[in-house]
């Protein structure tokens, strides 16, 4: 019989070992492999679930949780944009289930497969029909984002975790509220069933996790141990023992009438659980972990890993799955989720797509080519603008990307690291590293080319910003002046002066022949964010993080006008090519875009779902491309007037 993968346990006879599968943020999990046919057409998932006014999505979001469905044919991936799901055999994307504009933290299939609940951002549960991909029904009464649900056994009852401190129990037929677990200080994490689903298991941030009795509303035992997040827990067939799993590095099987942990495994950093294997009669627990993309089984008193291959997989493992064979698959912020046959250990496919914060944004000269970095990728990404194909990586940056900027050559394209402090130009169509430039001490938060592409500014935490020459990598000055990190650069449109935006709340116009300060701005009373020229060069307007945006004079370096009305930190700005119009994006996830002349506030863009951290018009001003908190970008078509 199956079961589904989160938080459960398989087994064949009462005689055989039995594996235990607890879930985890960016989880490993294990599904069958069989065939699916996909309810809805193929089509180009790029622009699949847009918001009002965006043209392509770059990048599927951050993942939060991967499970697989109780038969194996599907994979649901929770994250940033909506419920993506796969085909479990060839990694296919198959729809986006996606309700309101919301962070997706968690999914859970109902016992028979044919229900999916999620929750997130929008303080709702939503269930959703798995053939059809519509939306059944909401459950609302939180008051903060939900990080954890899942159902009962019998499939009718559904719970539910939040940062509200509490945890309620719901009809899954009527979508009623029957119970709420309140009272608490702590925010609960992960929730999960007995198998007879009688009781809760239930973590929450102090490193506690209680054993709720559903019948009688009481608090049972309250386990102690864990000295940091416990990101699993799941019960044994038998509901006398629970296994958790702490990001302490350890798991631990708990006897739930003492109240008492029974034994502790120890992992270390680059160890993996992929399950476990308990056994009943002696009270024992064994990790199967996977390493440096091979799998093994530690034992508990040597700390000794014993290599599992294809043979010795298949004695422990064979409980209950689909006879076809199981997958492994693991991933991590930024990068594929990889797909391996465990009875091979060989890597099947990968579900590509998942990205993390996209920090910078840049497109071509031609307007045809997008490139996007940030954190948890190491590789610059460039995409096909119109179809939101991603043509190729650029790999080399040995940290998160911070900064990018195509040369007007459109032969050649910049990027600076944050961490291994280096900016690389690339050459476009091969995408092979032409030159790195290392000089810097600390970390490069931000770059800009001058308009001939024959200096490169580089402002780092040092605070100094270093100019060099990108044909030979030569450094060729610096310039210092700030107190704090650089993290805005600006050539004017005839690259004499550079203006250069500092977490010191200031901006300064430097000379760029002599290296002298032309102007420092002080207005603002918090960071600077971002600076950008107009098009004629008169003008230079500045974001910063006391929600304003304040457009200067640059003959006078006087303040000229100040746009209000975000509502937080503005991060990002850029000006349209004819310079009329001014798009500032917010940590509160808003655009809104700014009549230049009159300082008007004229429309305001809805749709990601974290910060924006970047912005550009492309070179016909007729689209904007916002970088995003959330791992996306997007394209968004304006109006021709």
């Amino acid at each position: 019989m199956h079961k589904k993968v989160e938080f459960f346990l398989y087994t064949i006879t009462q005689d055989n070992p039995i594996m235990l599968r607890i879930s985890f943020f960016i989880p490993f999990i294990l599904l069958s492999l069989l065939v699916v046919t996909p309810k809805i057409s193929a089509q180009d998932y790029a622009k699949w679930g847009l918001p009002d006014g965006a043209k392509v999505r770059f990048g599927k979001g951050i993942a939060a949780r991967v499970i697989s469905s109780p038969d194996g044919k599907l994979i649901a991936v929770a994250s940033s944009t909506g419920i993506w799901i796969h085909d479990a055999l060839t990694g296919d994307e198959l729809y986006l289930l996606k309700g309101q504009n919301a962070y997706v933290f968690c999914v859970a299939f109902s016992s028979d497969g044919l229900t999916l609940a999620s929750g997130g951002t929008d303080n709702t549960i939503r269930l959703w029909d798995v053939r059809t991909g519509t939306e059944l029904r909401s459950m609302t009464g939180h008051t903060m984002s939900i990080n954890s649900v899942d159902f009962s056994p019998d499939g009718k009852t559904m719970v539910s975790g939040s940062h509200d401190n509490t945890v309620r129990l719901w009809d899954v037929q009527t979508g009623t509220l029957l119970e709420t677990l309140d009272g608490y200080t702590d925010r609960f994490g992960t929730v999960a069933f007995s198998t007879d689903g009688t009781k809760l298991g239930i973590t929450n941030r102090a490193y506690l996790i209680y054993l709720w009795d559903i019948n009688t509303r009481t608090i049972l035992q309250t386990l102690k141990g864990h000295e940091k997040r416990i990101s699993g827990v799941a019960f044994t067939p038998d509901d006398k023992f629970l296994i958790s799993k702490s990001s302490d590095r350890t798991v631990r099987m708990w006897d739930l009438t003492a109240g008492t942990s029974l034994e502790i495994i120890k992992v270390n950093s680059r160890e993996n659980v992929v399950c476990i294997q308990y056994n009943s009669d002696i009270k024992k627990i064994k990790c199967v972990l996977s390493k440096a993309n091979s799998f093994f089984i530690k034992d508990n008193i040597t700390g000794e890993l014993q290599p599992v291959n294809g043979e010795s997989i298949d004695n422990i493992i064979n409980i209950g799955l689909n006879s076809d064979g199981m997958t492994h698959v693991i991933g991590e912020l930024g990068n594929p989720l990889q797909v391996w046959d465990v009875r091979t250990l060989t890597r099947l496919q990968e579900l590509t797509g998942y990205t993390n914060r996209v920090r910078a944004v840049a497109y071509s000269i031609d307007g045809n080519i997008l490139a996007t970095g940030g954190s948890g990728s190491l590789t610059v990404s460039l995409w096909d603008v119109k179809t939101g194909t991603l043509l190729n990586e650029l790999s080399g940056h040995t940290g998160r990307v911070s900064g990018l900027a195509f040369n007007p050559d459109a032969i050649s394209l910049a990027s600076s690291s944050y961490s291994d402090e280096t900016i690389r130009l690339w050459d476009i169509q091969t995408g092979k590293s032409i030159l790195t430039l290392s000089g810097h001490t600390d970390g490069v938060s931000s770059i800009a080319l001058s308009p001939d592409g024959n200096i490169l500014a580089a402002g780092s935490d040092e605070p100094a910003i270093l100019l060099w020459n990108p044909h030979t990598g030569e450094q060729l000055t610096s310039f210092k002046g700030h107190t704090k990190n650089i993290v805005s650069l600006a050539f004017s449109p005839d690259g004499d002066i550079l203006a250069s935006g500092s977490w010191d709340n200031t901006i300064l116009l430097w000379d760029v022949n002599t290296g002298e300060t032309i102007h420092k701005l002080t207005d603002h009373m918090d960071r600077v964010s971002s600076i950008a020229f107009t098009p004629n060069g008169s003008k230079l307007a500045s974001s910063s993080w006391d929600d304003t945006i304040i457009l200067w004079d640059v003959e006078t370096g006087e303040a000229i006008k100040t746009l209000s009305g975000h509502a937080d930190d503005v991060h990002s700005i850029a000006f349209s090519p004819d310079g009329r119009f001014l798009a500032s994006g917010c940590w509160d996830s808003t655009i809104r875009l700014w009549d230049v002349q009159t300082g008007i506030h004229i429309t305001t863009l809805n749709g990601h779902v974290g910060s924006i951290d970047n912005l550009e018009f492309s070179p016909d001003g007729k689209t904007l491309v916002s970088g995003s908190f959330d791992g996306t970008a997007l394209i968004w078509e304006l109006a021709s007037e």
